[in-house]
């Protein structure tokens, strides 16, 4: 599906089921996950009130992934969240929130970058489709969004030796990440 600016509306009825206006048809928690996984924003508002429910529906989804075992928030996290609604502190968490997610949409985007630039085994038959799975993971993980990477920067001839070894200690570790994967 591809992304647009306009949000995906869903209604909510009477009945708690969910219909996506766009298709005209029913959707369940699992689908919407799925529109949001595939870079769609979505909205979901109550039929007869007009509230939105979207965040209420969000923390639905989360909820039920972490309680099927796919855990991705820490204990302590889930922790400092439930302490953040009773204290002052809860107006810096959101946005704290929002720039460490930043930092992570941006570091992860930066590493598939390099893994198709820098990889010599980016020729090799399967590399496209595991890349492309990848990119579909950090995209599932990061909400859609990706951030664009202006490359290394120059500087003199100590940094570049000190990055010339961490990126072969990089491409070490992608090689054997690969190898791991190419297992699977």
């Amino acid at each position: 599906m591809a992304e647009t600016d306009a949000p995906l509306l869903i209604k909510r009825y009477a009945s708690r089921r969910l219909y996506n206006t766009e298709t005209s048809d029913y959707v369940t928690l699992e689908d919407i996950a799925g529109f949001i996984r595939d870079g769609r924003e979505v909205k979901i508002v109550d039929l007869k009130s007009g509230d939105d429910l979207t965040r209420q529906y969000l923390l639905q989804i989360i909820a039920e992934h972490e309680s099927r075992g796919e855990s991705v928030l820490p204990i302590g996290v889930l922790t400092d969240l439930v302490r953040s609604y009773t204290t002052q502190a809860h107006s810096v968490v959101p946005e704290f929130l929002a720039m460490s997610f930043d930092l992570l949409r941006d570091g992860q985007s930066k590493m598939v970058e390099n893994m198709a630039a820098m990889n010599p085994l980016a020729s090799m038959p399967g590399f496209e489709a595991m890349r492309a799975q990848q990119e579909a993971f950090m995209k599932a993980m990061t909400g859609g969004v990706s951030g664009q990477w202006s490359g290394p920067g120059t500087g003199d001839s100590e940094e570049s030796d000190g990055a010339e070894d961490e990126l072969s200690q990089i491409k070490k570790q992608l090689a054997e990440l690969q190898s791991k994967l190419s297992k699977l």
